[in-house]
């Protein structure tokens, strides 16, 4: 597929640079010519995000970073896993919005049979219980496995970590009866090639898939709703927020 100077916003809600790096590291030899990535780093919250409260803040950060710096983008790629944020996006973006949970989800049940997802941090996986069902998808999960490790800890030390989550994607397939495995997490990108070799079901780079989807939707993004959910909100006036995120709630509706 060929593309004409498209720009895609590759949206990291929590606050650690290096987290974005690594999925900028992991997204470039997967990028085609003609498309240019713009990270953005959330300006405040969580380093890494692995709790609700910290979900709830990176929600806020990721719709403050595309205020500031999706202006000038065809697509938003809201890379962290959890998609913080993502359908309050969805509502306030003009161009088309891809959440990395939701592109692997939508993925792993597209390709039959039932899906498990591997993360770290123990928390998430009620959250996660939670995030699949509002997809639509919960019949199609067989299980979520959370590791110790969170995934910041899981991207400082990969190569300690390839046998916990190789073991892991072996209980969801063997226990769980996954046909597919989900490593889910911007921590845990990059990391599935290294597993699917011990692993005898098929494992998904929440990263990659996730950006295939963008990238998809480069090709054919669905026009913008008038009416209705996921339409533009009536404009408020604000307080306290940044100028950006201020001016974009206050604007006019229109159709981009």
């Amino acid at each position: 597929m060929t593309y004409d100077l498209m720009r895609i916003l590759v949206l990291n809600p929590n606050t650690s640079a290096d987290m974005t790096g690594l999925v900028m590291r992991v997204l470039e030899p997967l990028t085609p010519p003609g498309v240019r990535l713009k990270p953005a780093t959330g300006r405040f919250g969580a380093r890494y995000i692995s709790s609700r409260s910290a979900g709830a803040i990176a929600a806020h950060a990721a719709l403050d970073a595309y205020a500031e710096h999706g202006g000038d983008c065809d697509a938003v790629y809201l890379a962290c896993f959890g998609d913080p944020g993502l359908f309050a996006l969805k509502e306030l973006a003009s161009v088309p919005v891809i959440g990395m949970a939701e592109a692997a989800c939508r993925r792993a049940a597209a390709i039959g049979g039932r899906f498990s997802i591997v993360t770290g941090g123990e928390r998430w996986g009620p959250i996660l219980t939670e995030f699949v069902a509002s997809l639509g998808l919960s019949e199609a999960l067989a299980s979520i496995i959370t590791v110790a490790p969170t995934g910041g800890d899981i991207a400082a030390d990969p190569e300690g970590s390839i046998a916990l989550l190789a073991n892991a994607c072996r209980q969801a397939a063997e226990r769980d009866g996954a046909g597919t495995v989900i490593l889910g997490g911007a921590g845990l990108a990059g990391l599935a090639a290294r597993v699917q070799p011990l692993v005898n079901t098929q494992v998904l780079c929440s990263a990659e898939t996730g950006f295939a989807a963008v990238l998809d939707a480069l090709h054919g993004p669905t026009d913008k709703p008038s009416r209705g959910d996921l339409a533009f909100p009536a404009p408020v006036p604000s307080t306290g927020l940044s100028k950006h995120l201020a001016e974009l709630m206050s604007s006019a509706p229109r159709i981009a």
